[in-house]
């Protein structure tokens, strides 16, 4: 295997967070077996379905469809989560002050600090009514 894709749609839901969780771990397992990425990879899988379950269609519900790449050569895991949520580039968000304590922060944006911690690369992209953020991790 070079490269290979799958992808699942979701309603974006909490109750479906362990369903998101599941597919991209199954598909990280195809080129890395360690256990510390894995759980690592549920924490991001975590942050950013829920931010979509409770910020994009609110009050309504949509979906979110996650697309995942894997490739042997270079080893490297790549997520796509795509919904039609209002637009929104979590990327433009200032990286929280982590020398701060938790009660000198402001609330947020410690979820995607450490997205882009874990990852070797994060983007986004709004394309066709659909906020697209896509992680990648090589291994």
């Amino acid at each position: 295997m070079t490269e290979k894709s799958s992808e699942i749609t979701l309603e974006a839901l909490n109750k479906n967070l362990e369903a998101a969780q599941e597919f991209v771990r199954n598909q990280a397992s195809l080129v890395c077996s360690d256990t510390t990425v894995h759980l690592q990879l549920d924490l991001i899988v975590e942050e950013i379905f829920v931010n979509i379950a409770h910020y994009a269609y609110t009050p309504q519900t949509g979906t979110v469809t996650i697309n995942c790449k894997v490739s042997t050569e270079p080893a490297r895991l790549t997520v796509s989560f795509a919904d039609s949520g209002k637009p929104f580039n979590p990327l433009e968000r200032a990286d929280p002050d982590v020398t701060l304590s938790s009660n000198e922060r402001s609330i947020g944006g410690l979820g995607i600090f450490l997205v882009k911690k874990y990852m070797t690369s994060t983007a986004y992209d709004y394309k066709d009514g659909k906020n697209i953020f896509t992680i990648t991790l090589d291994f």
